[in-house]
């Protein structure tokens, strides 16, 4: 008599293989939805011409939105730049984290991570978390 063989943790992957659904519409997944739904269509009544336009176009104007949207999030970033850029030599306040108000001169600019940071002092803060801007007075 033979014994059986158990294969616990043997198995060719160690964890299930799970696919991540896709989050975003693009042009890929569109295509894809629009393959499927000609493979699966009925042959006595496939897709009209007008059903295939009317889709062709929806891509179209996805892509153009897509794009879109893109330039304005670059357009978004180099506005950012230069703001931070134009208040270099400012007098600028933030509010701290212990919730009191700071305020100083800006006396650099970083473009290092995903938003600017002005160097106040000997503090780097986020251009977004500026509560004044002036120019400082003559003396």
């Amino acid at each position: 008599m033979t014994d059986a063989v158990t294969a616990a943790g043997t198995s060719l992957y160690a964890s299930p293989v799970t696919r991540a659904p896709k989050q975003t519409m693009d042009g890929e997944m569109f295509l894809s939805l629009l393959v499927t739904q000609l493979r699966n269509q009925d042959p006595s009544s496939p897709l009209d011409t007008n059903g295939m336009i009317e889709q062709t176009a929806s891509l179209a104007s996805m892509e153009q939105l897509t794009s879109l949207a893109t330039v304005t999030q670059d357009s978004y970033a180099l506005q950012q730049r230069i703001a931070a850029s134009s208040i270099i030599g400012t007098q600028v306040s933030y509010q701290a984290e212990d919730g009191s108000t700071v305020s100083g001169l800006a006396t650099s600019v970083s473009f290092a991570g995903t938003t600017p940071t002005v160097t106040v002092g000997d503090k780097s803060v986020e251009l977004s978390k500026l509560t004044a801007i002036a120019r400082p007075t003559a003396s």
